[in-house]
């Protein structure tokens, strides 16, 4: 059977077009470019373009640092403060290889109305770094020795915490107590009690609160959204996506300061809540590997997949979770899993159907994790009438057996081998070449989007949201409402993998159902595996 400009229009009705989109009869009815724009044209797909944001007008934000390690670094220079050793490193790179980037990508972020004013990092050499870093003669950048001086000075109107785990609800519903803006890594909270005690504060502040996840700036994410309220799935049953590491560095075990000390170090405000242990340069630069400050696997990582998803999907908490996996590629001392897969359950979630009505309820939603192995996995959305895979770029495969493409696939119109969309915000110019080869995608739209054509630090987007959140009253994509599902996910998960058993949500009391004489925050902070 021949193509149709008719029947092409008809099967991506309504799909969103940027950067670049393939459809599978492309090749064969559309001989040439030219043809082929036209095409597009007639299509007439709107892209996923970043929300247009209001400028940061007045006085510029007065924002401090608390906690200047590695993404704390990576946060003031999405801010647009990089360090000096870094620009130093970047000028060299740059020198050595005319395509490494990362320093003209840098000097080109657009410039946000921002003064950074304070740190408070009780490693001294970090403290001191940004203080050299990013101090001016109009305005020195202040060292405050604990985050409640820092808050309560009065010279601070935002904070941005990239601490560990044990320390974001603290410091968050401190500064959310004395309506001074927050940005808060994930996870949220470390323990269930602390996440309805920051919602509440949340709730009660008049200062604006950010969870860091900056995959929602991300352009396919957006599109995936749009791909999925127009039902071009039809009823998604089930989502697998998945982490997957294989060197040190992504296991956690980060590089120690040859300068850290008793002496730079203060030990005992790293402990805060956690046990009293002596000094452990292991513990203090590594502590994502330990319950006690962080949240392993769960809070760290499973958290980003999570939300990525339910940014797409507003699938909310889940209403069961069974978890499994051990310590299994780094027995290190360390004492949270470094392999992990949650089965997370939605037996009420509908994306749409195409069949009769009843017939489809439900969803099971599969993380799974390894620190041990780096083949990439692809996140995949698998509904009855179409597949998605999802990550910087998404792609759409007809299924075989879909009711509404039933007809299409009969006709030989449609290949369920053969993507019907791709989208790639990052292609400059469409590109209609088709293929009937599945798209791998490398990366989750973690770090970058594409702003026509153009790459753009997805973080700087975010951190962009919350600042014209505090200075216009914007709408937050990823608030309070969001960081309390993220973070109650995360610790279900966390108790289900300690525990050996179910853990399930009682959506109407928005509580964990207990369990008999056990204590969850006491679990879920414990060394102990049950």
């Amino acid at each position: 059977m021949k193509w149709t400009r008719r029947d092409m229009i008809k099967g991506l009705s309504g799909l969103p077009i940027a950067g670049a989109i393939w459809w599978a009869g492309a090749a064969s009815s559309v001989q040439s470019r030219k043809e082929r724009n036209k095409l597009l044209e007639q299509l007439n797909i709107e892209p996923s373009l970043p929300k247009i944001l209001p400028t940061v007008e007045g006085p510029p934000v007065r924002v401090g640092i608390i906690g200047f390690g590695i993404r704390g670094e990576q946060l003031c220079r999405s801010l647009g403060f990089a360090t000096k050793a870094w620009l130093n490193n970047m000028q060299k790179a740059a020198e050595q290889n005319p395509n490494h980037s990362a320093l003209a990508d840098f000097k080109s972020q657009e410039k946000l109305n921002v003064s950074l004013v304070a740190v408070c990092d009780i490693f001294d050499i970090r403290a001191q770094e940004v203080i050299d870093s990013f101090s001016t003669e109009d305005m020195p950048v202040k060292r405050f020795r604990t985050y409640q001086e820092m808050i309560r000075s009065g010279e601070v109107e935002a904070i941005i915490i990239a601490t560990p785990d044990h320390w974001h609800a603290p410091m968050a519903i401190e500064a959310l107590e004395n309506n001074v803006h927050v940005y808060v890594e994930k996870p949220m909270t470390h323990t269930i009690e602390e996440t309805y005690r920051l919602r509440e504060a949340a709730k009660k502040s008049k200062a604006r609160l950010m969870v860091g996840h900056q995959h929602r700036q991300t352009l396919s994410f957006q599109t995936a959204r749009d791909v999925v309220t127009k039902n071009t799935l039809g009823h998604v049953s089930m989502i697998q996506t998945n982490t997957n590491r294989n060197d040190d560095n992504g296991a956690w075990n980060y590089e120690i300061h040859k300068d850290a000390n008793e002496q730079t170090i203060d030990w005992e405000q790293f402990l805060g809540s956690a046990p009293k242990i002596p000094f452990n340069k292991n513990h203090f630069f590594r502590w994502r590997k330990w319950w006690a400050y962080g949240s392993g696997l769960s809070g760290d990582l499973l958290t980003h997949d999570y939300d990525r998803l339910n940014c797409v999907l507003n699938m909310g908490i889940p209403k069961s979770i069974s978890a499994s996996g051990g310590i299994y590629t780094h027995n290190d001392g360390r004492n949270v899993p470094d392999v992990l897969q949650a089965n997370m359950e939605f037996p009420d979630f509908i994306t749409g159907q195409s069949q009769a009505n009843g017939k489809e309820k439900g969803m099971t939603f599969i993380y799974s994790a390894t620190l041990g192995n780096s083949f990439s996995r692809p996140t995949i959305l698998m509904g009855h009438d179409g597949t998605m895979e999802l990550g910087n770029r998404l792609t759409i495969w007809p299924d075989a057996r879909s009711t509404k493409y039933a007809k299409m696939i009969e006709a030989d119109m449609m290949k369920p081998s053969v993507p019907i969309y791709q989208y790639d915000p990052g292609a400059n110019v469409p590109d209609a070449i088709s293929s009937a080869t599945s798209q791998y995608f490398a990366d989750k739209g973690l770090m970058w989007t594409y702003i026509d054509g153009a790459r753009v630090d997805s973080t700087f987007l975010h951190l962009r949201e919350w600042l014209s959140g505090i200075r216009n009253g914007t709408e937050l994509s990823c608030g309070i409402k969001e960081g309390f599902e993220e973070a109650i996910t995360a610790h279900m998960t966390g108790l289900s993998w300690k525990l050996g058993r179910r853990i399930d949500w009682d959506p109407k009391t928005e509580t964990i159902i207990p369990i008999d004489d056990i204590d969850f925050d006491a679990v879920l902070l414990g060394d102990s595996i049950y």
